[in-house]
C-alpha cells in the first residue's frame, strides 16, 4: 500500500481539498507554492500512463475542476501542471499556481507552511470545488 493509499484510507492525514468515488485531491505537504496539491486516483496504479484511458481522462476532468479552485482561491495567473512520478510509486497530477515558470520548479527551495496555513489554503480550495 502506497502512502497515497494510506492518505486516501484516512491512516495518514490529509489536508484534503476534493474527493469523489475514484479520485482524491489534497496539499502537497512539501509544496513548491502555496497551494500546490496532488490529484491521485483511488485505485492504486504506479504509472499515470499505464491508467486505462477512461481513468485517465476522467483524472484530467477532474484535475481540471481542482484547477479552477484552486485558481479562485490562490492568487495565480494560471496552474501549473507536473506529472513526475519518481517519487511515490501511485500515479498522481501536481497541479502548482504559478504567475511566472519558476514558480514550478521542483528544485528551489520550499516554502514552509504552518498546520493553520494548510488548513486555511484547503478549506478556500474545498469551498470553490464544484
Amino acid at each position: 500500500m502506497t502512502v497515497f493509499s494510506k492518505i486516501i484510507a484516512g491512516e495518514i492525514p490529509s489536508y484534503k481539498v476534493a474527493e469523489n468515488e475514484d479520485f482524491y485531491a489534497f496539499l502537497d505537504i512539501n509544496p513548491v507554492a502555496e497551494g500546490h496539491t496532488l490529484v491521485v486516483p483511488k485505485k492504486e496504479e504506479d504509472y499515470i500512463f499505464d491508467l486505462d484511458d477512461k481513468t485517465l481522462g476522467d483524472m484530467t476532468v477532474f484535475s481540471k475542476r481542482v484547477a479552477k479552485a484552486l485558481k479562485e482561491a490562490v492568487p495565480c495567473k494560471r496552474i501549473g501542471v507536473a506529472v513526475i512520478g519518481l517519487e511515490v510509486p501511485h500515479a498522481h497530477i501536481h497541479l502548482v499556481p504559478i504567475t511566472k515558470e519558476s514558480d514550478i520548479y521542483f528544485n528551489k527551495p520550499k516554502p514552509q507552511f504552518t498546520p493553520e496555513e494548510f488548513k486555511k489554503i484547503a478549506a478556500a480550495v474545498a469551498e470553490r470545488f464544484v
